[in-house]
C-alpha cells in the first residue's frame, strides 16, 4: 500500500484509470450486454450456449442456443456410457456379474426350451425322447453340476484358507 508517486498528476492519472476500470466491471456485472456478462462470470463456458440475435427494432437480444445444449448434454451421456473404463467397472462389480450371470442363465433356458420344443412337435420319436428328456431331466442334472460345483468352491476355499494359516 506504500506505493509512491513522483506527483500528484500521475497520482491523478492512476485513480482516473482504477475508475475507468471499475466502471467496465459495472457495466460487466449490470449486464448490459448478458453474453459478455456471462462470458466473463463463467470465463467463456456459456459462449457456445448463447447467442445474439437482433430484434425487427433494431435491438441486440441474447437467447440460448438449445441445440448446443442438447449436443453437449448427449456427447458427455454417450462418453460416459461408451467410456471403456465404465464398462469395464460396471462388468468387473459385482452388479455387472449378477446382470451377466442372469443373462446367461435366461439364455440357456430359452435355448434348451426352443430346442426342447421343436424335438418334442418332431415326428421322430428319437427327437420326440430328447425333448421330453430336456424337459422333465435337464433340471435335475443341473441341479446336480450346480451342487457339485459348490462342493467343489467350498473344498478350494477350505484348503486355501488352511494353506494360509
Amino acid at each position: 500500500m506504500s506505493t509512491k508517486y513522483n506527483s500528484l498528476e500521475e497520482l491523478r492519472r492512476k485513480k482516473a484509470l482504477l475508475k475507468k476500470e471499475v466502471d467496465e466491471l459495472g457495466d460487466l456485472l449490470t449486464f448490459d450486454n448478458t453474453k459478455e456478462s456471462l462470458s466473463a462470470l463463467t470465463h467463456g463456458f456459456t459462449d457456445r450456449f448463447l447467442q445474439e440475435e437482433s430484434t425487427p427494432d433494431g435491438e441486440i437480444k441474447t437467447i440460448i442456443n438449445k441445440g448446443e445444449i442438447v449436443k453437449e448434454i448427449s456427447n458427455n451421456v454417450k462418453d460416459s456410457l461408451l467410456n471403456k473404463n465404465a464398462v469395464l467397472g460396471f462388468a468387473k462389480s459385482d452388479a455387472g456379474f449378477n446382470l451377466l450371470q442372469n443373462t446367461l442363465k435366461v439364455g440357456a433356458v430359452t435355448f434348451v426350451g426352443n430346442y426342447a420344443r421343436k424335438s418334442i412337435r418332431n415326428s421322430s420319436w428319437k427327437k420326440k425322447l430328447i425333448g421330453l428328456a430336456l424337459i422333465y431331466l435337464a433340471p435335475i442334472a443341473l441341479r446336480f453340476i450346480r451342487r457339485k460345483i459348490d462342493e467343489y468352491q467350498r473344498s478350494q476355499t477350505t484348503s486355501s484358507f488352511e494353506q494360509l494359516i
